[in-house]
């Protein structure tokens, strides 16, 4: 009997929660916890690639964060300077582009030059659209959208989904189709809401550094068993799946 066919969604959004718990459960640090949950994020992003996602964006630091301890804090920096470039020369070999969403402005100056420098060596891939959520709040970015928009002196009656998403950080992508999140939480704690509007979420209780192919298949599995409707009819969906 055939099996059916997979659905990969295009933009896939991953809340990476747990790190803490997972090393709090093992009696190790939060910062061993991190460090794990980096691995994960490694092994997501190549896993991801050979699936043929387009757009993986992961939720790595939250404007949030950065109130935690500073000692916590440099360690997710350290973290992130060291994957980013320990992992350069494969982003490039896997042909995958680096994006930030967030504001930068809050980084010590090392932090921001090594992103700026592995976004410059990257900026000519083509086969995904790695996006790291760093310092990103998804009611500043509706905020700051609309920011830009005013000091343009758009009109009222100009003002379209469109124009909008034009302003946002993930402007020229398309809306992610699935947003995961691990650990047991089951909300999107400020996490792309504009662009998930009409996203499917998949909640897990396994906790981020756990979160292995097997799990993303799990997931994936998940998605591929819905019907993403967008306010049509039944009709309309089989209409639109036959065209596909």
């Amino acid at each position: 009997m055939d099996h059916p066919v997979r659905k990969v969604p295009r933009h896939l959004a991953v809340i990476m929660d747990g790190n803490g718990r997972w090393a709090q459960r093992r009696g190790l640090s939060r910062s061993q916890g991190h460090k794990a949950g980096t691995e994960t994020a490694k092994a997501l992003v190549t896993r991801a690639r050979e699936l043929g996602i387009a757009h993986l964006t992961l939720y790595t630091l939250s404007k949030e964060n950065l109130r935690r301890p500073q000692d916590e804090v440099r360690t997710l920096f350290d973290l992130l300077v060291r994957f980013l470039n320990k992992e350069l020369d494969s982003l490039v070999k896997q042909d995958i582009r680096l994006n930030i969403l967030g504001e930068l402005d809050a980084f010590p100056l090392p932090v921001r030059q090594v992103l700026k420098h592995v976004m410059a060596k990257t900026a000519h891939c083509k086969s995904m659209m790695l996006n790291l959520a760093l310092n990103y709040s998804g009611r500043e970015e509706i905020l700051a959208a609309c920011r830009k928009l005013l000091a343009k002196g758009l009109r009222p009656r100009d003002l379209t989904e469109e124009v909008f998403s034009a302003e946002l950080y993930t402007a020229g992508q398309p809306d992610p189709d699935l947003v995961i999140r691990t650990s047991g939480e089951v909300r999107i704690s400020n996490y792309l809401l504009w662009q998930s509007a009409y996203a499917e979420f998949y909640f897990t209780e396994t906790a981020w550094p756990d979160f292995d192919s097997a799990e993303l298949d799990k997931a994936l599995d998940d998605y591929s068993s819905r019907q993403r409707r967008f306010g049509m009819t039944g009709e309309q969906i089989r209409a639109r799946d036959k065209a596909e």
